[in-house]
């Protein structure tokens, strides 16, 4: 019936993560613009606040739906795709 908790358990943080509008909206940024950083996100989005948007990201990061990539003092975070096929697929047509 079940194939696995820990799948279970993964695709109830992604549905969660993506349960919130700005959620979905940064995903779907990041699907269409890989490797963008917190500065270039807020200027794409325009009306979330800086503190927000680092929470959006922590709670998508978390659930494996974004990767990110630390070069110096910069984060640059894109969507995984693997991930992404597997539990959001519409995020990637």
């Amino acid at each position: 019936m079940v194939e696995d908790n820990a799948e279970v358990r993964q695709a109830v943080k992604v549905y969660k993560a993506l349960g919130e509008p700005t959620r979905i909206k940064i995903a779907l940024l990041l699907t269409e613009e890989r490797n963008l950083c917190c500065s270039d996100i807020m200027s794409k989005l325009e009306s979330v606040a800086g503190s927000t948007l680092s929470h959006h990201l922590k709670q998508l990061t978390d659930c494996g739906l974004l990767d990110l990539r630390k070069d110096g003092t910069y984060i640059y975070y894109s969507v995984n795709r693997d991930i992404a096929q597997k539990y959001a697929p519409f995020l990637l047509e």
